[in-house]
């Protein structure tokens, strides 16, 4: 009697045994060094881009003139006549700096590498098509913009368009997905041949009629693409939900009485991740190519946004200038690789033939 599992050590054994599960699917991630190591780089360097002003930036960090303190990056515009330039427009930061060498008790601190993605040949000592050197790591665009600064800051912007394109499609094409597959007859039928002439329309038209009437930007684009994006994880879940609805569990649930809100929520979805979760990845490698595509074609983030899409447009135009071609195709190459990689590692460390919750 002794040895009898009490019910709280029961309960315990029986959260283990559902931890395990995860635990063991994390371990198997981190096996597969490729994926987790890929994982670890991007993450950090996704999380670094949010401090971009800090660190990438023509705005001073911060500036002593006159017993004043100023925070330019914080701040924003600040004309050049308050720290006694005579020049029109806002103060060049970089300039100042020499100037305040030679002056007792003014000084500026500019980010470790102080050139902006916006500020252009209209900023003295900017060059069009100027090559990779110690000043412009890679080099100037055609309009004297730095093209490293430019790399990063689009880095940023197209990881968060495809995360949150990604998301946005995921809780459209789970929520209808889910209904289709839950409650099936008429219901999916209509659904389905709705989602079958919504997804006749051609996209590439769609999007030059709304460029031609209104102008894009971030979030407008994401709407957009999530008009068209949901269809395919809808499908997914479709299935996913016809397969699980004819489980013993299901039926149990049913016969005591529960809503169809807690059985598709609290029972069927928790055992339906796996497709969600292994796509993920990959989807997010769709939303940046569909960013960089309509980047490219014109239609996409209005300029002057540092956008991949549009270097590699502007890069074409003069293959001669090297830099402007290999730096965002080497950028958005390295990107997509390293979600591969991640993908590839998710897929296999939730493959429900290795470690399944009914093992």
């Amino acid at each position: 009697m002794e040895n009898t599992p009490t019910v709280d050590q029961a309960a315990a054994a029986q959260e283990q045994i559902s931890l395990s599960v995860l635990k063991k699917r994390w371990l198997k991630f981190k096996s597969i060094k490729r994926g987790y190591y890929a994982f670890i780089i991007l993450i950090t360097a996704y999380i670094i881009s949010f401090f971009l002003p800090l660190l990438i930036n023509n705005r001073a960090l911060v500036v002593k003139y006159e017993g004043e303190i100023w925070f330019p990056v914080f701040q924003g515009y600040i004309a050049g006549s308050t720290f006694g330039e005579d020049v029109p427009g806002e103060a060049n930061y970089r300039e100042l700096k020499v100037k305040f060498k030679s002056e007792k008790g003014n000084w500026v601190i500019m980010p470790p590498y102080p050139y902006g993605p916006y500020e252009d040949v209209t900023t003295a000592g900017n060059k069009m098509y100027e090559e990779p050197g110690r000043g412009h790591w890679f080099g100037t665009d055609n309009t004297g913009r730095d093209v490293f600064s430019r790399l990063l800051y689009g880095f940023n912007i197209s990881l968060s368009f495809a995360i949150l394109f990604t998301i946005a499609s995921y809780l459209i094409g789970v929520s209808i997905g889910a209904m289709m597959g839950y409650f099936g007859g008429k219901f999916d039928l209509i659904t389905q041949r709705f989602i079958e002439i919504w997804a006749t329309l051609p996209f590439l038209f769609v999007m030059i009629i709304i460029s031609s009437i209104v102008r894009p930007n971030f979030f407008l684009l994401i709407v957009i693409l999530t008009l068209f994006g949901w269809i395919g994880m809808t499908y997914y879940m479709r299935a996913e939900f016809y397969r699980e609805k004819t489980k013993d569990y299901v039926a149990a649930a049913i016969s005591m009485g529960q809503t169809h809100k807690k059985i598709i929520f609290k029972h069927i979805l928790p055992n339906s991740l796996v497709p969600i979760i292994t796509y993920f990845p990959f989807a997010v490698i769709g939303g940046i190519g569909s960013l960089v595509g309509l980047d490219f074609l014109g239609f996409g983030l209005p300029p002057p946004t540092p956008s991949w899409g549009q270097m590699v447009s502007v890069g074409l135009q003069n293959m001669v200038k090297w830099w402007m071609v290999l730096a965002p195709l080497g950028a958005l190459f390295t990107t997509l690789l390293l979600i591969v990689f991640i993908g590839e590692a998710i897929r296999e460390a939730f493959d429900p033939r290795v470690y399944s919750r009914l093992r």
